[in-house]
């Protein structure tokens, strides 16, 4: 079996051909998907803003390592585009950014470069 790693995937969009019910329902809804509604999840969170013009969804997604981030991305724009669809909103421009957690470096607060910084 070979090594998970776990990848945070920011895909962004364009909303593109929204029906007129589809457009109604995003903005009835959009306090609902704005800053505070932001997580990253498996089954993701849509997050835009009036006037309708871009989106986001944020999702967590496991896979090998060995497929790289790459591979991530793709599956995170699929789940996207499956997910999209159902609703019934039309998109466009499907891009994405990842960010694997099991490599990516945490800077501390009070190591040595910002000792180093005050006695300067």
């Amino acid at each position: 079996m070979s090594e998970q790693h776990t990848y945070r995937v920011i895909v962004r969009g364009t909303w593109d051909g929204l029906t007129d019910e589809a457009r109604a329902r995003l903005l009835a809804e959009a306090g609902d998907h704005g800053l505070s509604g932001m997580r990253f999840t498996e089954d993701g969170t849509l997050s835009y803003e009036p006037p309708l013009n871009h989106f986001s969804m944020r999702y967590v997604v496991v896979s090998d390592a060995a497929d790289g981030p790459e591979m991530a991305g793709a599956l995170a724009e699929d789940r996207a585009e499956t997910r999209l669809r159902e609703l019934g909103y039309g998109f466009t421009g499907l891009r994405s950014t990842v960010t694997d957690l099991d490599t990516m470096k945490i800077n501390r607060k009070g190591g040595k470069r910002a000792g180093a910084a005050s006695r300067r």
